[in-house]
């Protein structure tokens, strides 16, 4: 069993495969005797659930991209307080689809916003508790937007999912550019492969963060 609560990030654009690892992960370390907590982004806890279903039908979308920014700020704040926090302190595993770095892709790179101003909400809103672990599942916006629109079936595309591709290339930039410079908390992991091929090597990534934890951090829960 690990030490203490752990925080597993899982980031990426369109079609990459999040939901389907994150379920993947979380078999496998339950089976391992590890309770695992599964959430997502936005969404989470009933707060931040009810600011989803505003903000994936575009209702947010004509006041532009700093009332959205705002609206997921709300809502990681109420889901990091009743969900991912408590759950932490008790030794949990935690496995997010999206968090912090979602909202940097998206609302600050392609969304325009100023760096300043997304740094001071995530400051507030996060309130300390970063991933402990992100994994960034990179793949190639166009065969993730056709798995998005294969997976979606006759459903009507997402506030996110419809923009243009060339802003969906913008955002995987985006995500390969913070994996280079928080190499420490971030591994990027092809996402072009067969779900068992992903799947295993994220196994292996978590299996090595999990067990790498600093001497300093065991048993360290004040912080979060």
């Amino acid at each position: 069993m690990v030490p203490r609560g752990f925080f597993i990030t899982f980031e990426g654009g369109e079609g990459a495969g999040k939901s389907t690892q994150i379920r993947l992960l979380a078999e496998r370390l339950r089976s391992e005797g590890h309770e695992v907590v599964t959430t997502r982004e936005p969404g989470g806890s009933p707060g931040a659930e009810a600011i989803r279903h505003v903000l994936l039908t575009g209702a947010a979308e004509p006041f532009g991209p700093s009332l959205e920014a705002i609206l997921f700020a709300a809502a990681r704040s109420d889901h990091v307080e009743q969900v991912i926090r408590p759950a932490i302190k008790r030794g949990a595993i935690v496995l997010c689809d999206r968090f912090i770095d979602s909202s940097r892709v998206y609302q600050g790179v392609t969304g325009g916003l100023e760096p300043d101003f997304m740094a001071a909400l995530e400051r507030v809103t996060i309130n300390g508790v970063m991933p402990d672990l992100t994994i960034i599942l990179d793949i190639d916006p166009e065969e993730g937007l056709r798995r998005a629109t294969e997976r979606r079936g006759q459903g009507t595309a997402d506030r996110f999912e419809k923009e243009t591709l060339h802003v969906h290339r913008r955002r995987r930039e985006a995500f390969l550019d913070i994996a280079a410079r928080e190499p420490w908390r971030c591994i990027v992991i092809d996402a072009s492969g067969s779900e068992e091929e992903v799947s295993a090597a994220v196994a292996e990534a978590v299996k090595k963060s999990l067990w790498e934890v600093p001497a300093e951090k065991i048993g360290e829960t004040d912080s979060v």
